[in-house]
């Protein structure tokens, strides 16, 4: 396989592993809202908000999925917070580890 076409390859797995994004329920809200500052006070309003709009939407899944594998620390992805994305992230490390 030559370099353009491994190239286009991944092109497009990356472009397919991101099609999810055109069918999610947040591209029709203002961006902000996914990103609070901070996570205590008038965050936690905003934070509920966001996971609202989660909440209804079908692509959740491979929302947090993909903020998952990308390392995604900051803003509310596939209906968790920052602070649930890192718990989660921590309870499978120790889940792997005991494996």
């Amino acid at each position: 396989m030559s370099a353009i076409s491994a190239s286009n390859v991944v092109d497009t797995e990356e472009c397919t592993d991101m099609d999810w994004r055109h069918r999610a329920l947040c591209r029709d809200e203002d961006p902000e809202l996914f990103f609070p500052i901070g996570t205590t006070g008038p965050a936690t309003v905003q934070i509920e908000q966001a996971k609202a709009v989660c909440r209804r939407c079908s692509v959740v899944e491979s929302c947090l999925d993909w903020a998952l594998r990308s390392g995604q620390d900051s803003g509310v992805w596939g209906g968790l917070s920052e602070d649930e994305r890192r718990a989660l992230k921590r309870r499978q490390s120790r889940t792997r580890v005991r494996a």
